[in-house]
């Protein structure tokens, strides 16, 4: 049984990793293209991406529904436990990550005010 247990949870921390690395795309994408001024339809898909996360983690209370997920399989106390991410990067990922991405849509707004 706890074989099944550890194929259940590498399953969904390989899936949790895909996903924060497509994030991570989008937020950088977003970021770039802030930067150098390429305002375009993939930059609102990436707002709307992100946007749309937001209100899963705030449905679930600040918690990735793989992370919930995830935690039948695990006892572990790690904020890492259910991504292949080191430790710190999993504790102040939310932190991080929308520290960037609310400075891409400043950046944003300011070309849209800007031009």
């Amino acid at each position: 049984m706890a074989a099944s247990k550890n194929n259940k949870l590498l399953f969904i921390k390989s899936v949790h990793t895909v996903i924060w690395l497509f994030f991570n795309v989008v937020i950088f994408y977003l970021l770039y293209a802030a930067i150098t001024d390429k305002i375009d339809m993939w930059v609102w898909a990436c707002i709307s991406l992100v946007l749309l996360e937001g209100l899963v983690l705030l449905t679930f209370k600040m918690f990735c529904p793989l992370t919930i997920i995830a935690r039948k399989y695990s006892d572990s106390t790690k904020e890492n436990f259910d991504i292949f991410l080191p430790n710190w990067l999993a504790k102040y990922n939310k932190l991080i990550y929308t520290a960037i991405f609310c400075i891409a849509v400043i950046i944003v707004v300011y070309r849209l005010v800007v031009d």
